[in-house]
């Protein structure tokens, strides 16, 4: 190296030297706490989100008054789900509002206290149905109420509640249905698969009419597919009616669904949805 060029060479001091070298651990210091603040962040959205998830599945019990619960939360309940309330009770949502949801409760208000956890299941309320459900009784939500239990490993479910078939799609009233009752079948033409409605005081005989209607059938060479929805009534009242049918021979081809006065208000409203949908 000549002169010339060692008087162009710049020395270069120790003290900038350190700087540089405290500003670049500065800067992997600053980096490093950067990604721990970022990860903090990012833990405490997934917690967030948990939570707010939570909140869609899971609801509390704010009061509960003539078998309906208010709940909060809930936030993603479908109507007519069926939810789970502690000590093995469930109910249904039906009343869903913006802050709250209300709920029917399918047993006693005693089993369902103030902050109560509820948890959705995901389902809505299906029914067993088929030809196997002939001559049993059961109740509003398919549960067999007799000794013999028909469920089996292939057994069909009905949603509780579903859309009616549009007229068009519907099969023609086409075929009589014939009671058995002399005055009626000669002056009243009543249609199979047409909306009949027997209509009068108390104790005039009008569930006497519908049950000589299904004791009929045994009589006819097709025999039609009977439904029997008794709500309100006795125990008592329910077991002879049952009883009468089994003498009569015609339990066979019969479904009966019972909501007795006894059973919860819920029941009762959801028995009439229950002998559709077993029909259908």
């Amino acid at each position: 190296m000549n002169k010339q060029q060692t008087k162009n060479v710049k020395k270069v001091s120790p003290t900038l030297v350190n700087k540089k070298a405290n500003y670049s651990k500065k800067k992997i210091v600053v980096d490093k706490n950067f990604e721990a603040i970022k990860a903090f962040f990012s833990r405490l959205l997934k917690k967030k989100k948990n939570i707010f998830k939570k909140l869609d599945s899971i609801g509390v019990v704010i009061c509960i008054t003539d078998g309906v619960a208010k709940v909060t939360g809930l936030r993603k309940v479908k109507a007519m789900e069926l939810v789970n309330f502690p000590n093995n009770v469930k109910g249904a949502a039906l009343n869903i509002e913006t802050a709250w949801v209300g709920i029917i409760n399918f047993s006693s208000d005693k089993y369902v206290k103030q902050n109560d956890r509820v948890t959705r299941s995901f389902s809505v309320i299906k029914i067993p149905v088929g030809e196997n459900l002939k001559g049993n009784v059961i109740d509003s939500l398919g549960n067999s109420l007799t000794t013999t239990n028909f469920i089996t490993a292939s057994q069909e479910y009905y949603n509780l509640e579903t859309k009616a078939p549009g007229i068009i799609t519907r099969k023609s009233v086409h075929q009589p249905l014939q009671t058995g009752i002399i005055a009626i079948d000669s002056m009243v033409p009543i249609g199979l698969g047409q909306r009949e409605l027997i209509i009068g005081d108390r104790q005039t005989g009008k569930t006497a009419v519908a049950i000589d209607a299904i004791i009929n059938q045994k009589y006819q060479n097709n025999k039609v597919a009977c439904v029997y929805v008794a709500i309100g009534q006795k125990r008592s009242t329910v077991a002879q009616l049952i009883n009468r049918l089994k003498v009569e021979k015609a339990l066979s081809y019969t479904v009966a669904v019972s909501a007795t006065a006894s059973d919860a208000a819920a029941l009762q409203f959801l028995a009439p949805y229950a002998g559709c949908a077993v029909g259908e």
